[in-house]
């Protein structure tokens, strides 16, 4: 820490320069079974999402647009991997993580990858929507070009939400303490740490994650009950392959936004289960997102044998 100003206005106050996670517990017993655990799920999952990406990319007959939106999940969540995890697995096995303002870079990807891959799944809803409820328009509504257009405004959609997060933080003044009771850098636990009035910081931040996420959830679940609806007309064939799809995805939806809606939405109360929540959220769904996508889906799987078959993995 350094000299600077603090609630006062005086110079005698002390101005953060590091913060120290407190992690998800302080027991080394619990903390090296952790790092087992969380190592054999991330050395599992993660060659699984990239596995995904080589399929869909490798086989002509997956070029429709549901799978390559998948295979851009499958990207996502890979490289959402790689945020939280490698750092949580460092500190398992350290007595002091300390981790210094200039990780606001992780602060930024979180977000900037996570809302990337929130708007992924409404683009996924919609184009599930087409297929189903506007068949004869699919061709032209979902075109290359269309899905290309959807994909950029992704990313700058994401990129702005996440720059709005960055700036919350940046203006806020820490002068002690510095200790993080979480396992990663992220803005609901940050800014009960600023030496400043944080009401409004915290209105912008459920307004700008809290209630975004939530009216996304909410707009999902609704499209994929009207799509449910709709499918009610189909043969018998194409209606069980429409349910096991939207079921498929409402899964995902369920696995992804009920822990960032708890996250979001509680920013002035403190819960016992918050770190929990938070593990979930960062390490556990992103793995498992695409995985459940393609375990759910017949033509990815007998791909994914193939490829295997030909490489000679099995």
């Amino acid at each position: 820490m350094k000299e600077g100003l603090g609630r006062d206005g005086h110079r005698n106050s002390t101005v953060v320069t590091e913060f120290i996670l407190l992690g998800l517990t302080q027991s080394q017993d619990a903390q090296i079974l952790l790092f087992v655990l969380v190592s054999v799920f991330y050395l599992i999952i993660l060659p699984g999402n990239v596995l995904i990406i080589l399929t869909i990319r490798s086989d002509p007959g997956l070029n429709a647009p549901l799978y390559f939106f998948l295979g851009n999940l499958a990207f996502l969540d890979a490289s959402y991997s790689f945020i939280v995890s490698p750092r949580m697995l460092v500190d398992f096995l350290s007595e002091k993580k300390v981790i210094y303002r200039g990780c606001i870079t992780q602060l930024f990807f979180l977000h900037f990858l996570g809302v990337g891959e929130m708007f992924l799944l409404v683009i996924m809803a919609f184009d599930r929507y087409i297929a189903i409820c506007r068949p004869l328009h699919y061709a032209t509504v979902m075109s290359p070009r269309v899905c290309y257009a959807l994909l950029l405004a992704l990313w700058l959609g994401a990129f702005a939400h996440s720059i709005v997060q960055v700036a919350l933080i940046l203006h806020l003044p820490f002068c002690g303490p510095n200790q993080l009771d979480n396992f990663f850098w992220d803005v609901p636990q940050v800014i009960k740490l600023a030496c400043t009035d944080t009401f409004v910081v915290e209105l912008l931040m459920v307004s700008n994650s809290g209630l975004l996420t939530l009216l996304c959830f909410l707009g999902l679940l609704a499209s994929y009950a009207v799509i449910l609806c709709r499918v009610k007309g189909h043969s018998s064939e194409g209606k069980s392959k429409a349910i096991s799809t939207c079921t498929t995805h409402i899964i995902i939806v369920f696995l992804m936004f009920g822990p960032a809606i708890f996250i979001y939405t509680n920013p002035f109360r403190v819960f016992p289960a918050d770190k929990v929540v938070a593990l979930f959220n960062t390490v556990i769904f992103p793995f498992l997102n695409p995985v459940i996508y393609a375990l759910c889906n017949q033509e990815v799987k007998a791909s994914m044998i193939k490829l295997l078959c030909q490489h000679r993995v099995f």
